[in-house]
Order: C-alpha cells, then sequence, then structure tokens
C-alpha cells in the first residue's frame, strides 16, 4: 500500500539523517516482514482472481488483512466467504495464521473457522507444506481453490461434511445452499 511505503522511505530518510547525525534510533526500524509485505501486498494485488477481494481495515498494517471470496462454480456459487488473515513478525519462516470467518458447510473447513490446506501448515507430510519461498499470492490462490479443484473429501478437517457429501450429494449441496442463505449473503 502507498501509505505504508511511503511511511518507509520517510523513516528510511530519517534514519540515515540520525545516522549522520551520530543517532541511531532503534524504534524506527521496519521488519524483514514488513519490507516483504509491501513487495507481496503489491503483486497481491496486480495478480488477485477475479473471485477474490482484498481489504486492509489498517491501511498501515499490511500484515492484518481480510479476504473475500465469491466461487463463480461448484457448490459454493453464490457465497461470500470472508478470510482474516495475520501474518506473524517471524513471516515467511513461518506460514500466516488464517481463519474463516464465515459460518459455512465444508469439508476443509471447520464450523469454528478453522482451515485445512497444507500450505498453511508449517510442517505438512506431504511436502506441500508452507517453505519460505511460498507468498501471499499462493495462500489466496490456494483458500479461492478451496472452493473448486482443492475441495477434498478424501482427508477432510470437517468429518462430518465429507460424510454427508458421501452419503448424499444432493442433501450436501441443499445444506450447502442453506449455510450460504443463512450467513454468506
Amino acid at each position: 500500500m502507498l501509505t505504508l511505503a511511503s511511511k518507509l522511505k520517510g523513516e528510511e530518510g530519517v534514519r540515515a539523517g540520525r545516522t549522520l547525525a551520530g543517532s541511531n534510533d532503534a524504534s524506527h526500524r521496519v521488519s524483514i516482514r514488513d519490507r516483504l509485505l509491501i513487495k507481496e501486498v503489491a503483486e497481491l494485488e496486480s495478480n488477485l482472481p477475479n473471485t477474490c477481494k482484498v481489504t486492509f481495515p489498517d491501511e498501515n498494517k499490511l500484515h492484518h488483512f481480510h479476504l473475500a471470496i465469491s466461487p463463480d462454480e461448484g457448490y459454493y456459487l453464490g457465497g461470500k466467504f470472508q478470510f482474516e488473515i495475520e501474518v506473524p513478525e517471524a513471516y515467511n519462516m513461518v506460514p500466516p495464521k488464517v481463519k474463516c470467518l464465515t459460518r459455512i458447510w465444508h469439508p476443509n473447513i471447520a464450523e469454528t473457522g478453522e482451515i485445512c490446506l497444507s500450505l498453511l501448515r508449517e510442517h505438512s507430510i506431504d511436502g506441500t507444506g508452507w517453505a519460505p519461498t511460498r507468498t501471499l499470492k499462493d495462500v489466496v490462490w490456494g483458500l479461492n481453490s478451496l472452493f473448486t479443484d482443492l475441495l477434498n473429501f478424501d482427508d477432510p478437517l470437517n468429518i462430518d461434511a465429507a460424510e454427508h457429501h458421501l452419503r448424499d450429494k444432493e442433501d450436501f449441496r441443499n445444506k450447502v445452499q442453506d449455510f450460504i442463505k443463512n450467513y454468506a449473503r
């Protein structure tokens, strides 16, 4: 975002001036996370899926933002699902923390908002977990894919939803639509 980027440039200029004057104020240091986020948020905003929208409650805090996903196909068509993304200070060595804020009937999202997506795992058995080479763009595209090609009934977090789908696909679809009507508009 321009606000934080311009703030960082201003602080670098101030810091350079203070260094020349012999004073080094540690309170003006910018974290590695924040420097990465400036670059990644710009990239994310220019490569966002058309079903996604990112908003920042505070434009000066790029480490905390919301993602809205409105699937354009599949079981979740017609719904608008809100996610909260918190990027920890240790980013990019650890993945962002993501929570679904919208109540949803989904095999890979618990009703409490927890999400089963391998790239959000710090340690993943299948080798597709978090790595420092991953970015916020990967996270957003991964979350978006949970509504289409990454919808996984074989390795569910919400076992009831997965079993419901196996038992009766049409009733599963109806329950998903009820959740959309009641919680995801």
